[in-house]
């Protein structure tokens, strides 16, 4: 008899991993003391990174509102998905249109591994993960497509993890996503700016041995969606895109744009 119980991913747990950091950062359990340590290292460097990573969070609903509201977007691509918490993007969506689309995408098995025990899909709708990398856009693409019709518009979202890819790159290989999506689909990124204090905490991270983060100019940022029509307000802090409240200031940054 043939033991069909998928095998557990390997977890280094020696090495800090910037999906479970970010976890720590936003109160959640799936993290080791490694990634604990250098957490509280890098908050002792930069106390407002925990506000960084639940900006980001409130920055992803009120983009997904928005684009099911008032956009009318039924589908999502999520890339870098990191590892669930509250307020995912297939959450969000199908709270405001229960028939919402959404393919989570990551190249970390234990993240995959999460969201296919906790992130389930209303009944309307659908919800499916590819483990992928970003930098293969055909794979993540192909994947979609499994579920997603690609003659009616899609949001890409990259938010907080385009970082791990040099500037020019990531701006190079965004546009590559978005010349392969259809028109009326839009695109959302966010990452940190380079500013002298984050600048210091993003180098005890890398020193760490952890995965490289590149910080962004406003220039590099806006680079990303070269050929697109940036949404009001534009580039700029995450906390300023159509607030619903007065929120913090943050070093991280980001844009929302359509494909006309």
């Amino acid at each position: 008899m043939t033991d069909a119980t998928p095998s557990l991913p390997h977890v280094d747990t020696e090495v800090p991993n910037s999906a479970r950091i970010w976890n720590y950062f936003l109160g959640g359990k799936d993290n080791y003391p490694v990634d604990q340590k250098l957490g509280e290292y890098i908050k002792q460097k930069y106390p407002a990174v925990c506000n960084i990573a639940l900006a980001s969070r409130g920055f992803l609903h009120r983009v997904v509102r928005h684009l099911v509201e008032k956009e009318g977007i039924r589908q999502f691509i999520d890339i870098g998905t990191g590892l669930p918490t509250a307020e995912n993007t297939h959450e969000v969506a199908q709270r405001y249109n229960p028939e919402c689309r959404i393919v989570y995408v990551d190249n970390d098995p234990l993240v995959l591994l999460h969201a296919q025990a906790l992130l389930t899909s209303s009944a309307e709708g659908a919800t499916a993960y590819a483990q992928a990398d970003v930098r293969n856009p055909d794979a993540v693409l192909r994947s979609a497509a499994e579920t997603l019709d690609f003659d009616k518009p899609i949001a890409l979202t990259l938010l907080s993890m385009l970082g791990h890819i040099e500037p020019d790159e990531a701006a190079e290989l965004v546009q590559h996503y978005t010349s392969r999506l259809p028109r009326g689909s839009f695109l959302a990124t966010c990452d940190s700016i380079n500013a002298p204090e984050m600048v210091e905490a993003n180098n005890a991270y890398t020193a760490s041995g952890a995965m490289p983060y590149h910080l962004r100019t406003e220039e590099q940022l806006a680079a990303t969606a070269a050929g697109l029509e940036i949404l009001p307000p534009g580039v700029g802090p995450i906390n300023e895109w159509r607030p619903d409240r007065e929120l913090e200031p943050t070093l991280q940054w980001g844009l929302v744009a359509r494909k006309n």
